[in-house]
C-alpha cells in the first residue's frame, strides 16, 4: 500500500513452527544488519509524546541507506495498526546526517538488529533480532490500498496461533520506544 503501513510486531513463545512454514511455503528476500537511528526536530520532541504519534528514521541496511517517516493513527484504546509512511532511497547517509544536524535534528536513540525477511501471500514476514531487546516477528501487508488495518492485523495473529507459535505478545509501540522508555513497554497476550 503507498504510504500506509499495516503490521505487527510481537514476541512469539516458540518460533521455529515459523520458520518451518515459511522455509515452506514462503520465498526468502534477505538477511540484514540493520542501524536505525531516529531523530527528532528541536522544535516538537517526536519522543515525549504518549502514545508516540511520530518517527524520522534514517536507515542503514547493510550499506543501503534510506529516510523514513512515520505518522502513526490510534483507536480509542491507544492501539495503533497503521500509520502513513513515506521513505525515501539515499545515496549518502553522512551527508544527511549533515542536513539533520544544520535543521536541528537530534539523533535520540539507535536501534540494531538483524532481519531476516520472507514474502508470504501479501505479507513480508520479518524475524528480528534486536540488540537489547530480543527476538520479535513483524509481519507487515503488502497488498491491496482498501484494506482494514484491524482486521488484517488479526489475520496476522491468527496465522502465527494456527501454525503453533504458542503464546504470542503483542507491543504497539515499535523498537526505538522500547529502547528508550522500557518501564512504559506493555505487552499484550493475544
Amino acid at each position: 500500500m503507498e504510504n500506509v503501513e499495516i503490521e505487527i510486531q510481537v514476541k512469539v513463545e516458540n518460533s521455529q513452527p515459523l520458520l518451518e512454514f515459511l522455509d515452506k511455503n514462503a520465498r526468502f528476500k534477505e538477511e540484514s544488519r540493520q542501524i536505525d537511528e531516529y531523530y527528532s526536530p528541536a522544535h516538537r520532541d517526536f519522543a515525549a509524546a504518549r502514545p508516540n504519534k511520530e518517527w524520522f528514521r534514517l536507515r542503514d541496511s547493510s550499506g543501503k541507506y534510506s529516510l523514513n517517516y512515520k505518522n502513526f493513527y490510534y483507536d480509542s484504546e491507544g492501539k495503533s495498526t497503521y500509520c502513513d509512511e513515506y521513505e525515501l532511497v539515499l545515496g549518502d547517509a553522512n551527508q544527511m546526517r549533515k542536513i539533520l544536524s544544520s535543521l536541528n535534528f537530534k539523533n535520540i536513540i539507535i536501534a540494531d538488529k538483524v532481519r531476516k525477511s520472507w514474502d508470504y501471500k501479501d505479507w513480508e514476514i520479518s524475524m528480528d533480532s534486536v540488540k537489547g531487546l530480543g527476538d520479535f516477528v513483524e509481519i507487515e501487508y503488502k497488498g491491496k490500498d482498501d484494506a482494514d488495518p484491524k482486521q488484517i492485523a488479526a489475520e496476522m495473529i491468527k496465522f502465527l496461533k494456527d501454525i503453533g507459535c504458542g503464546k504470542i505478545q503483542r507491543n504497539y509501540v515499535g523498537y526505538p520506544f522500547q529502547l528508550l522508555f522500557p518501564e512504559e513497554i506493555k505487552f499484550e497476550e493475544q
